[in-house]
């Protein structure tokens, strides 16, 4: 019981810290202690320890249609092998956790963002970065094809595809080492 009511209490102090407009220092133990919880076995996993930068989304609401980055540099992800996620977006940083089950071979697989702390930075437009933290909520699947990755939205709303931050290798995710 007591540990439920330190993690209600630091989940409730990292809201209490980004509504009142602070940066992600405060929520780094709760974000931990959350990638714990959801990371799964990293060993087997082909996502583990892997950069990417933000190539487009492409809705599958044709008013949306396919939106790409101005500049790709500003949107990138590193999946870190203890189940945290690193995101720049744009002007703003986010951070938590993510987990995937890859099926089969690994290709593809159940894909999920735990909860995301980020700042809150106005950037200057166009800007994606808002969109992206709203919908990592709703990714629920990936799939690794031709060295790029494609976060796809539940119930067909829509995915992202990421391309290895690398400049030799555009054909495998680039592996931290």
């Amino acid at each position: 019981m007591k540990r439920i009511i330190r993690i209600v209490a630091g989940t409730l102090t990292c809201i209490a810290i980004l509504w009142t407009g602070g940066i992600l220092v405060g929520c780094q133990g709760v974000a931990t202690e959350t990638a714990q919880k959801v990371t799964n076995s990293t060993s087997t996993n082909p996502l583990t320890g892997t950069d990417w930068r933000l190539v487009e989304f492409q809705s599958m609401d044709d008013t949306i249609g396919t939106e790409r980055p101005d500049d790709p540099s500003l949107y990138t992800m590193q999946l870190n092998s203890d189940g945290t996620v690193s995101m720049r977006l744009n002007c703003n940083r986010a951070k938590g956790s993510w987990s995937a089950k890859p099926s089969g071979d690994g290709s593809s697989g159940h894909f999920e963002f735990g909860p995301l702390a980020m700042t809150r930075a106005l950037c200057p437009p166009p800007s994606m970065d808002e969109s992206i933290a709203a919908q990592t909520s709703f990714i629920r699947s990936y799939l690794l094809k031709n060295g790029r990755l494609y976060l796809s939205l539940m119930a067909d709303g829509g995915i992202y595809t990421w391309e290895p931050i690398s400049a030799e290798s555009s054909s495998a995710p680039q592996k931290k080492q």
